[in-house]
């Protein structure tokens, strides 16, 4: 929950109008988003704890869990778009 994950070197967030989804594009592939991870990644910033995202996107959406969002975060992590610091 105190990591603090930031967007890869080489990493590319955007929304594909043909897909009419938000992707992140990096150097292995093209990683559709839904909604929600598009939010996670979108606080992705090098300055938000885990826990720190996942009580904004709690306000945000309804039904939103702390262990959720570190899961999220951790397959980010996996698929290398996303490291953490801490």
């Amino acid at each position: 929950m105190d990591a603090v994950p930031h967007i890869r070197r080489g990493v590319k967030c955007a929304y594909d109008q043909i897909r009419s989804a938000h992707v992140v594009l990096f150097p292995e592939g093209v990683l559709v988003l839904n909604e929600t991870a598009a939010s996670v990644v979108s606080l992705c910033d090098g300055a938000r704890s885990v826990g720190d995202i996942a009580l904004v996107l709690g306000d945000e959406y309804d039904g939103v869990e702390p262990e959720d969002v570190v899961e999220l975060v951790a397959r980010l992590v996996e698929r290398r778009v996303v490291d953490v610091d801490g």
